[in-house]
């Protein structure tokens, strides 16, 4: 997607460690023209999978999935980092190591929300190593529910988890795919 690969150059900035931000428009601050077409793009790419459920990890990827979903006319459902009082019932839980903070989340989702009849679609803001993504799968096996799609907003190619998703055999579409970060520059592949 040229729009999004455009706004990345121009407003990314390349930190250490293979780590890109993109808080001016993504995930701090919200560009929310930018993300409509995102949601657009998901729908396009999705729309003969007959969607009923959209699920996503908090916090970041909850904005992209509202956007997608009010093209999709379906509800976002979010696992949770952290058990609250307000959770209450029964809950399907994974583990999810996250490659930006480097902390390893017992994430939850109310079981209510989630079943065998759901055709879902995975939706996150990043992909790299993918362990959001895997421990997002392994909730919804545990729920029964059929594994649609997983659209992704920026993919970080080179550090696999997407190859690895892919070679599982899920249908997974990233918006821009950044092949290399090297010296700051970045290389995205061609769609």
């Amino acid at each position: 997607m040229e729009l999004l690969k455009e706004r990345i150059r121009k407003d990314g900035n390349v930190k250490e460690g293979n780590i890109i931000k993109v808080d001016s428009f993504l995930n701090h601050q919200i560009d929310i023209a930018l993300m409509m077409e995102l949601g657009k793009e998901f729908k396009r790419l999705f729309e003969n999978e007959n969607i009923t459920k959209i699920i996503t990890i908090e916090a970041s990827g909850i904005a992209v999935g509202c956007m997608a979903a009010q093209y999709f006319q379906v509800p976002v459902v979010f696992a949770k980092k952290s058990e609250s009082k307000n959770i209450d019932g029964d809950v399907y839980r994974t583990s999810v190591m996250s490659y930006t903070h480097g902390v390893e989340y017992t994430v939850i989702l109310e079981k209510r929300f989630l079943s065998a009849e759901d055709r879902i679609l995975i939706i996150d803001d990043f992909l790299a190593t993918g362990k959001a993504q895997f421990g997002l799968l392994d909730i919804s096996r545990q729920a029964g529910a059929t594994v649609a799609g997983i659209g992704i907003v920026i993919e970080k190619g080179f550090q696999g988890g997407g190859d690895q998703i892919r070679k599982d055999g899920y249908n997974l579409h990233s918006l821009a795919i950044i092949d290399s970060m090297e010296h700051g520059a970045l290389r995205f592949r061609d769609s």
